[in-house]
């Protein structure tokens, strides 16, 4: 009697270790995989898409400035491609055959900066999460900024990194996003009727006040955005545009 009365405790025991075991994998798991429903909106409702901005092709599209105190600046396009470079999903066929090449002739060492941006402000559609393109540096260590505009027009700038690298390298930065949605860069807005989105205005080098003499040499290609389509995809065909 004794022998079986040990042997049904023992079983007993087993049954609520192995209960205990299975809740605490459970408890492990759900911390692992978060709950989208207990999530923000920003991560239970989002279309991410990765969209090409600009693939550097058309001459006369981006323009080059420095003080003339500092130097001279000239852009223009060449063939080439970066080999790494992997075409859009959907997007294989489109013409990517040049590169934007920019050269500087600078007139002596000092703090200078120069400028490359678009012929007009580039208008991306939905929320803006990174913003990436492929630069060939020549390994000097100025610093590259990409150059923005809000939904408000306001303007700022998002720290690419520097360029002290050689051949070509992808430098990428990520939309912050704001904090309370009236400050810091501002996407959308429900205040306003129009489409949200961001817009790319240029890039800044802020020159190596030791490095820059000489004449330099960079070049760009293929501008893309990561963005999130969900409030553009979902929209009801027969909903009503408020721009008006």
């Amino acid at each position: 009697m004794k022998k079986l009365l040990t042997v049904a405790i023992a079983l007993a025991l087993s049954a609520a270790v192995f209960a205990q075991d299975n809740n605490r994998q459970n408890d492990n798991e759900s911390l692992a995989s978060p709950d989208p429903t207990v999530m923000g909106n920003d991560s239970a409702r989002q279309a991410l898409r990765e969209v090409s901005v600009d693939r550097y092709e058309l001459e006369g599209s981006w323009n080059a400035h420095i003080s003339p105190d500092n130097g001279v600046i000239n852009a223009r396009l060449f063939e080439g491609n970066p080999l790494a470079k992997e075409p859009l999903k959907g997007e294989e066929e489109a013409e990517d055959s040049k590169v934007l090449g920019i050269k500087v002739e600078f007139f002596h060492r000092g703090v200078n900066s120069f400028f490359i941006k678009s012929a007009r402000p580039i208008p991306i559609e939905g929320v803006t999460k990174t913003i990436s393109l492929w630069v060939a540096g020549r390994n000097m260590n100025h610093e590259m900024y990409v150059l923005v505009q809000d939904y408000n027009g306001n303007n700022f700038e998002l720290y690419l990194g520097s360029l002290g690298f050689s051949g070509w390298k992808k430098m990428s930065v990520a939309v912050p996003p704001t904090p309370d949605g009236e400050h810091g860069i501002i996407q959308s807005s429900a205040y306003h009727g129009v489409k949200p989105g961001l817009r790319i205005v240029g890039f800044r080098v802020d020159c190596n006040p030791m490095l820059a003499r000489g004449t330099y040499y960079m070049y760009l290609d293929d501008l893309r955005a990561v963005t999130d389509l969900y409030d553009l995809e979902n929209r009801d065909e027969d909903d009503m545009n408020d721009d008006w």
